[in-house]
C-alpha cells in the first residue's frame, strides 16, 4: 500500500522512521547514491554494543562533527569533519563531542556529502549533533530502518510545504477568554505548531503578531534563567486589550535543537559559559530554529500584514521573506533578575537583538 503515497512521499516517510530510530538510540542505514553507511547517534553509544560495531567497522568508524564543534575543538571548517576511529573508546568519543575543555587528538578530514546528512538527521531527531558512522557495503543492510540522505535534506522543505491546519477550538484563557486554538501539522519536524486566536483582529489592518518558540522550563515553570514566559503572558494580555492579535506557538525548543540539548547547554552555562557558547560546545551554530513555516501559518488564517511584537530581528527578516508586509516592530521585554540578566546581554550582544544597553 505505501506505494500508493508518491515517491516524495515515500522518502518523508522512510525519514520519520529514520528519526524515530536514531530517537530509540538504534543505528540506521543511510545511503547517498553508491555511498552507504550505518549511522548511530553518539549519546546512543553504551558498553553492551560497543563490541559488535567494533567489528562491524574494522577499525575504521568514523566520529562525524559539526563545524560548530570542531570551532570548540580549535579547527576552524565551513562544513562538517571527521575523525578516524581505530577503535570505539566510548570515553574518548564522548570527550570529543561534549567535553568543553577537549581539543583534537587527531587529523581531522572534510566531511562528505552523506556525513553532513548524517549530521542534519540527528539534529532532526534533537540529540547531539555528533555520528557515529560506519561504511556498509551492498549485502549489510541487517534489516535496518533505511533513508536516502536527498530525502534527509529535503525533509524541513516538505514538512513546510505540507503544513495544514487540523483542528480548532475556542479555548478561553485567563485574561483572554475570547480565545481560538488551531493546530497546524507539520512546519518542523514531526511536531505540531499552534496559533491562538485572541479576540477577533481584522485582517484586512495589521494584526498584532508575537512568534513564540516553545520554552518548558520558562513557560509552564516560570524558569527565572529566561524572560520567556513574561513575553507569553505579556503578548497574550496585550492582544486581549488592544484589538486581539494571533500568537504563535512553534514547537522549537531550545532555539530548535529541543529539550534535551536545552539541559544539556543549561548544565553548561553553570559552569559559566553563556548561552549560545553553551550551544556551541554541543556542535550547534548561534540559532537552529526557522521562521518560514510561521509566515505560511499567518497567511492560512487570512493575514497578510502584521504589526510583530518581538526583539528579535531575524523573525522580522523571515516573515518579510514569506511576503508578509511587517508594518511595524515592537519590543516585548520580560522581568529582569540575578539569574537572566546574562542570558539578556548575550542575546543582545552575539545575536542583535534589539534590547536596551541596562
Amino acid at each position: 500500500m505505501i506505494e500508493n503515497f508518491g515517491c516524495e512521499a515515500i522518502g518523508q516517510i522512510e525519514v520519520e522512521r529514520a528519526v524515530g530510530e536514531i530517537r530509540a538510540g538504534r543505528p540506521i542505514l543511510l545511503l547517498d547514491g553508491r555511498d552507504r553507511a550505518f549511522v548511530l547517534g553518539v549519546e546512543a553509544l553504551e558498553d553492551a554494543n560497543v563490541e559488535s560495531l567494533d567489528t562491524l567497522a574494522g577499525g575504521a568508524a568514523h566520529l562525524a562533527l559539526s563545524p560548530a564543534r570542531l570551532r570548540r575543538l580549535g579547527v576552524a571548517r565551513d562544513g562538517a569533519g571527521f575523525v578516524t576511529l581505530p577503535s570505539i573508546d566510548v570515553a574518548r568519543v564522548m570527550t570529543l563531542a561534549l567535553d568543553p575543555q577537549a581539543r583534537l587528538d587527531a587529523p581531522v578530514t572534510l566531511a562528505p556529502p552523506l556525513y553532513e546528512s548524517a549530521l542534519r538527521l540527528l539534529r532532526l531527531a534533537h540529540v547531539l549533533p555528533a555520528a557515529l558512522i560506519i561504511a556498509a557495503n551492498d549485502m549489510e543492510r541487517r534489516a535496518l530502518v533505511t533513508a536516502q540522505a536527498s530525502d534527509v535534506d529535503a525533509f524541513r522543505h516538505e514538512r513546510e510545504r505540507r503544513l495544514r491546519i487540523v483542528s480548532r477550538a475556542p479555548v478561553p484563557l485567563e485574561g483572554a477568554p475570547n480565545s481560538e486554538f488551531v493546530l497546524f501539522r507539520g512546519g518542523e519536524g514531526l511536531r505540531d505548531q499552534v496559533a491562538i486566536v485572541i479576540g477577533q483582529p481584522d485582517p484586512e489592518a495589521p494584526v498584532t503578531v508575537r512568534l513564540h518558540s516553545a520554552c518548558l522550563t520558562g513557560d509552564l515553570f516560570g524558569s527565572l534563567k529566561c524572560d520567556c514566559g513574561d513575553q507569553l503572558r505579556r503578548a497574550v494580555r496585550f492582544m486581549a486589550e488592544n484589538g486581539g492579535g494571533v500568537l504563535l506557538y512553534l514547537d522549537q525548543e531550545g532555539r530548535g535543537n529541543g529539550l534535551s540539548n536545552k539541559i544539556h547547554a543549561y548544565s553548561l552555562q553553570f559552569q559559566g559559559f553563556d548561552t549560545f557558547e553553551a550551544d556551541e560546545i554541543l556542535g550547534f551554530e548561534e540559532d537552529g530554529r526557522t521562521f518560514a513555516f510561521a509566515g505560511e501559518m499567518l497567511k492560512q488564517l487570512g493575514v497578510s500584514q502584521v504589526r510583530l511584537m518581538t526583539n528579535n530581528p531575524a523573525k522580522i527578516r523571515a516573515l518579510e521573506a514569506a511576503g508578509l508586509v511587517v508594518a511595524s516592530d515592537h519590543r516585548i521585554v520580560g522581568r529582569r533578575n540575578d539569574h537572566n540578566i546574562r542570558y539578556l546581554a548575550a542575546k543582545r550582544d552575539r545575536a542583535g537583538h534589539l534590547l536596551d544597553e541596562n
